[in-house]
């Protein structure tokens, strides 16, 4: 889990870009963001960088499985 709750764009995705590569391939990240550009930032950033958005969750959060 990545907690950036309180952290304004673009930093929750930097801090999501830092974080992922950490962890293995297959992995979820639950990023914890309650920035509202962060449901348009997020999910966009996994499709530029390859990687799967899953889902936005109660929270706020948004789930992230590193694919590469």
């Amino acid at each position: 889990m990545l907690d950036c709750l309180g952290q304004r764009c673009p930093l929750p995705v930097i801090a999501l870009a830092r974080r992922l590569p950490d962890l293995p391939v297959g992995a979820v990240l639950r990023v914890l963001a309650d920035d509202p550009a962060a449901a348009v930032d997020i999910p966009a950033w996994c499709r530029m960088r390859g990687q799967e958005f899953l889902t936005a969750v109660d929270g706020p959060g948004y789930d992230v499985r590193r694919t590469r």
